[in-house]
This record gives C-alpha cells, sequence and structure tokens, in this order.
C-alpha cells in the first residue's frame, strides 16, 4: 500500500508520535520541512547523481526515468511510514460485552527496509492483546504493523513501536508482538546467508508475567506460518 490520506489520522499519529518518544523508541528522524514533492525532486537528482557515478546511461530509455521512480518510490511507497499526516484511522468500539481473552492477528506481512543498508525486510508478524475497555478493528492491527513497517528500520525498534502504539490505542499493558523476517542484508550481501530468519518479541501485562498465557500465545505464534 502508499500513502494514502483519506484513511489517515494524523492528530491520532502525532500522539502516538509523543508517546514513542516517551517510551525511547522512536525512529531517529529530523523535520526537515519538506513537502513531499520537494523530497521527490530532491531524491531523483541524488539518485541520478547515484548512477551517474556507476557509470549508467542516463539516456538509455531503459534508464531515463529511473531517478524518478526510485524518488517516487522511496517517498509514497517505502517510506511513507516516516509521515505522521499518514498514520492509520483506528477505530475502537467499547467492550462492552466483557470480552477477556486474548485477540490474535497472526501473520501479518511485514515489508520494510534495513536502516544500515537499506534492503529489504520480508516476513511477518503476530499481534495479540487482552481487551480492557477497547476492542481493536482486526484491519487496524495490519495497518499499525504495515505503517511503522514503511520506514527505514531495525527489527527490534519496529517491534517496540508496534507495541507502543496499540499500548496507546488500546490503554491496556496486556500486548504481545513478535516477528518472524529475513533479512536481505545478511542474505543478498555480506556473509549471505539465505537461510536464516531473525526472531523478535515485545512482551507486556499478562502475556509477560503469566506463564499461562505466555505459553498460549507462543503456542499460536509457534503454529503460524514460517
Amino acid at each position: 500500500m502508499s500513502f494514502n490520506k483519506v484513511k489517515a489520522d494524523p492528530e491520532l499519529g502525532m500522539k502516538i508520535h509523543e508517546h514513542l518518544v516517551k517510551c525511547g523508541v522512536e525512529t531517529p528522524h529530523i523535520d526537515n520541512g519538506l513537502s513531499r514533492s520537494e523530497k521527490i525532486d530532491i531524491i531523483e537528482l541524488k539518485f541520478r547523481n547515484i548512477m551517474q557515478a556507476l557509470g549508467l546511461d542516463l539516456d538509455d530509455d531503459s534508464l531515463v526515468e529511473t531517478p524518478k521512480r526510485v524518488a517516487k518510490m522511496m517517498v509514497s511507497e517505502i517510506f511513507w511510514g516516516l509521515d505522521y499526516e499518514a498514520f492509520p484511522k483506528c477505530t475502537t468500539v467499547e467492550n462492552k460485552m466483557g470480552y477477556d481473552e486474548m485477540v490474535v492477528e497472526r501473520n501479518v506481512n511485514v515489508q520494510s527496509n534495513c536502516e544500515h543498508h537499506f534492503v529489504v525486510i520480508d516476513g511477518f508478524a503476530t499481534v495479540g492483546y487482552i481487551p480492557n475497555n477497547k476492542v481493536l478493528g482486526l484491519s487496524k492491527i495490519n495497518r499499525i504493523v504495515e505503517y511503522f513497517s514503511k520506514r527505514p528500520q531495525i527489527q527490534e525498534r519496529l517491534t517496540e513501536q508496534i507495541y507502543y502504539a496499540l499500548q496507546y490505542i488500546l490503554e491496556t499493558d496486556n500486548i504481545a508482538v513478535v516477528i518472524n523476517a529475513k533479512h536481505y542484508c545478511v542474505a543478498a550481501r555480506g556473509v549471505e546467508d539465505t537461510g536464516s530468519s531473525t526472531v523478535t518479541s515485545k512482551l507486556g501485562g499478562a502475556f509477560k508475567t503469566d506463564p499461562a498465557v505466555r505459553a498460549e500465545f507462543m503456542n499460536i505464534v509457534n503454529t503460524a506460518r514460517g
């Protein structure tokens, strides 16, 4: 998915940003005041310079539009999660039915980019929570995972950002996040290990302190794909 203001809640986004700063898990990011179109123009120019430094012929009909394509991709597709104007609307309803068991969303797609080499992180997340006073629309979990994935990331921080965003929205610590992902900075360069994956977790509330709840959740995680 790409940037979509229609489905965004900038006010909630700024509150989440402040919460992540308070929790010490915000992405290192500076507001440079540039508009989206200005960012695209600057990245296009810089990437053109990179291609020229590599000796690529930018007059070739296959390459001539590549700098602009890359710039648009970075701003509007793979890194749109840097913009809190795009934070997804997160509909919650009062937990009138008093539901007090876990809600788990498995096999949530994670497609991000490593902030060290800007290559792909590809995997899936399992996210669970035990409702207190609020219940969250299920697709909103997917959208929150997607939002924080669409920025330069390290997997540890991504896991924490998803946890603390849900903590703020749902007003509970009873949240669990596990991500299992392949890092192409490991698979496609450096050690070139194509068989390994990385698993990270953040457990809070009963998921952390109650052995039975933790075991039930981890059993669900272990039966997810992968």
